[in-house]
């Protein structure tokens, strides 16, 4: 009995600790990790003619958060022909229904803030029809940046099909 009484402590512990780092996650500034965080707000605000965002073909990941939630997140980012792209993909799935609900938010209100390398850019999120002409080349970025296995070819297929979102960040 002695021992379930502390394992319940422990187990309450942990729970609280779990509880409490979601939490002040969601008040900071940006993402931890693979929790939200709170709005961007450090960092320059860019503001300029429309970059080439070739500099960040490279770059794994980048900030991301929606005006309305002003939730942050972590994103994958893609550049193809200079301009700046991120999938969303699962969305079919079990798992995207219940975790991804920005792709949503933002057909519902595209302006976002995103971060890279501590400068931030408003941006707006724009969805990709099937038929955009940048899909194979976002799907490639896709299979050589983070090595997924996703076929050029069928980028439309899958767009069509809403297993995967395409979105471009365009100027605001």
């Amino acid at each position: 009995m002695r021992i379930l009484k502390w394992l319940g402590i422990v187990v309450g512990l942990f729970l609280l600790i779990d509880i409490l780092i979601v939490f002040g996650a969601r008040f900071g500034d940006g993402p931890t990790a693979i929790l939200p965080g709170g709005p961007l707000e450090a960092g320059e605000l860019y503001a300029g003619p429309e970059p080439d965002w070739t500099f960040a073909r490279d770059i794994p990941e980048m900030e991301f958060q929606l005006v309305d939630p002003s939730v942050s997140r972590t994103i994958w980012l893609q550049v193809v022909d200079g301009k700046l792209y991120a999938v969303s993909g699962y969305m079919n799935s079990t798992v995207g229904k219940l975790w991804k609900h920005w792709p949503m938010q933002a057909e519902e209100d595209p302006r976002a803030v995103i971060r890279i390398d501590g400068k931030r850019y408003e941006r707006k999120v724009v969805r990709l029809g099937p038929d955009h002409p940048a899909l194979p080349g976002i799907v490639s970025e896709v299979a050589r940046k983070y090595g997924a296995p996703m076929d050029p070819t069928k980028a439309s297929e899958v767009a069509a099909a809403g297993d995967a979102w395409f979105f471009a960040f365009e100027p605001r």
